[in-house]
């Protein structure tokens, strides 16, 4: 092997080496690219924007309500969404009914049968029945809450004190304690006064929110009778009574899952309304000592600004 040869091979060597060298920085480059992520403008994630001093309608805020007392509660969430003294202890006349009707269910199946009992004759109108008829638990309460009947909550708050072995007060007062209702007591079943000064009946409107979702919870086939114009019940003796509701308004509610009136001297005019706003989604309208006419008025302007609330509206 002369000297050109070595020479040659020397040089193919170099080569080799070279070649070999750009191998690898090519290898290491394609790496670069498989591996490691390249930031694009598309790519780039943008910081969240904060907007500042955004205005909610308060769809609340020029709602007149002639009520010393109410609130809108809502019942899923637990949320107040409105309130006038909505802690207030004042009477509730025959929102009272809603406790005794509660506290029977509590004690008593549906299909318990009731009989009404002589104690009720000369009871303050309304009333509907006669002693010795006998209902169904069911049947009593559903014509009892919609036509507001003092004989059949006094005969349901009978039946249930006598279940208890307690007196009709202590009977209610458990009810109330079960509940929390802090602001709430009955003297008795019907919330009639007994004399100028005292009422059967007192609490607030926050109390009566939870009492009326509680009712829902506990018997909603009995609630919905109250948001109808009447209802239809027979006794067991097969006498069929029909009913019209005291609440006058309950066709302009929509989707109204439980009305109940009350008036007396001493309370005024009050109004309980719960209604849905969604799927499954009730809302608690309370008002506490209106006039006769206002608590309809008031609970129909209280109902509009909820939905108007819940659509981010100031009204509809």
């Amino acid at each position: 092997m002369d000297i050109s040869d070595l020479k040659l091979i020397a040089t193919r060597s170099k080569s080799m080496r070279e070649i070999g060298v750009a191998l690898l920085l090519a290898v290491a480059v394609l790496t670069l690219f498989l591996f490691i992520p390249l930031k694009s403008k598309t790519q780039t994630t943008p910081s969240p924007i904060v907007l500042k001093n955004v205005h909610v309608p308060n769809a609340f805020a020029s709602v007149p309500i002639e009520a010393k007392a109410a609130i809108v509660y809502d019942l899923t969430t637990g949320a107040t969404l409105y309130k006038k003294n909505a802690n207030a202890q004042l009477p509730l006349a025959s929102l009272t009914k809603l406790l005794t009707v509660y506290a029977a269910l509590s004690e008593f199946s549906p299909k318990t049968l009731i009989t009404i009992p002589p104690e009720v004759l000369g009871m303050s109108a309304p009333r509907a029945f006669t002693p010795g008829e006998v209902f169904t638990l069911s049947n009593l309460a559903r014509l009892t809450l919609t036509a507001s009947l003092n004989d059949g909550a006094a005969s349901i708050a009978k039946a249930t004190a006598e279940r208890k072995g307690d007196t009709t007060r202590a009977m209610l007062a458990s009810a109330a304690a079960g509940l929390n209702l802090t602001q709430t007591y009955a003297i008795n079943g019907s919330g009639l006064d007994l004399n100028s000064a005292i009422s059967g009946g007192y609490g607030s409107a926050h109390d009566v929110a939870i009492l009326s979702g509680a009712l829902i919870k506990k018997a909603p086939k009995i609630a919905a009778a109250t948001t109808k114009d009447s209802a239809v019940a027979s006794s067991v003796q097969g006498i069929s009574f029909t009913v019209k509701n005291t609440d006058p308004v309950v066709g302009t509610i929509p989707h109204l899952l439980l009305s109940k009136t009350g008036y007396t001297d001493l309370a005024g005019g009050n109004l309980a309304l719960v209604f849905d706003v969604g799927i499954g989604h009730p809302i608690a309208v309370i008002v506490l000592g209106s006039s006769r006419k206002a608590r309809f008025t008031d609970g129909q302007a209280l109902v509009a600004a909820t939905f108007a609330h819940f659509a981010g509206v100031t009204s509809l």
